[in-house]
């Protein structure tokens, strides 16, 4: 079944966005068309998380369609349900992160094997960061973590086991004393949020 799968997560209804964001077309293709292809590229199998309207469509792109959950920790847990037990490494991605390259998801698999619990993409944060309530924030050591986010298989699981939930699985990971290091993340790797969004997206894949 593959030594290596990756899942990516495609069920979020895109609220900030105006809509679900995933199915948007960029560059010919739709935005987790993408994402799809380049997880592909580096994992034995493909599990796509999609809306639950949405596990009827064909997604010739993914190996595995299943239906997501209320939050992303939960959709991620669907699609590790899906994944074989006898992978070693998943691989986790944001279908709203489409220019990350097959290159990274690679990166993160390598750190993993290397004896890693769990990698993790960053780049250094090159804005001033101030609280809300006064005083800014010391940006040395400080990096913006991005997907794709690769883990040994059975940490995992063990962290998702007690149902918790965080903005991505590292933190779920880590709070359940795994090691997470950080590998170089890309500048380009940018995330889907707003329309405009996409103009510079599909900006950055022209300039590929």
């Amino acid at each position: 079944m593959g030594r290596v799968w990756a899942i990516v997560v495609a069920a979020g209804s895109g609220q900030r966005f105006g809509g679900p964001k995933q199915y948007r077309p960029l560059a010919g293709r739709r935005v987790l068309d993408w994402s799809l292809a380049a997880a592909a590229a580096a994992a034995d199998g493909v599990v796509l998380v999609v809306p639950p309207a949405e596990v009827g469509r064909p997604e010739p792109g993914a190996t595995t369609v299943v239906a997501g959950a209320a939050t992303r920790s939960g959709s991620v847990r669907a699609g590790l349900a899906a994944v074989p037990d006898e992978a070693e490494v998943v691989v986790v991605h944001d279908a709203a992160r489409p220019l990350a390259e097959p290159c990274l998801f690679r990166a993160v698999v390598e750190a993993v094997d290397a004896g890693a619990d769990a990698a993790v993409p960053g780049v250094p944060v090159a804005d001033t960061l101030r609280r809300r309530e006064g005083g800014v924030v010391d940006r040395d050591g400080l990096v913006a973590v991005q997907t794709p986010q690769a883990f040994r298989a059975a940490a995992l699981r063990a962290a998702h086991a007690g149902e918790g939930e965080a903005t991505d699985d590292a933190t779920l990971v880590e709070a359940a004393g795994g090691k997470v290091v950080v590998v170089p993340g890309s500048s380009a790797n940018l995330k889907i949020t707003r329309p405009d969004d996409l103009v510079v997206a599909e900006a950055l894949l022209g300039a590929r």
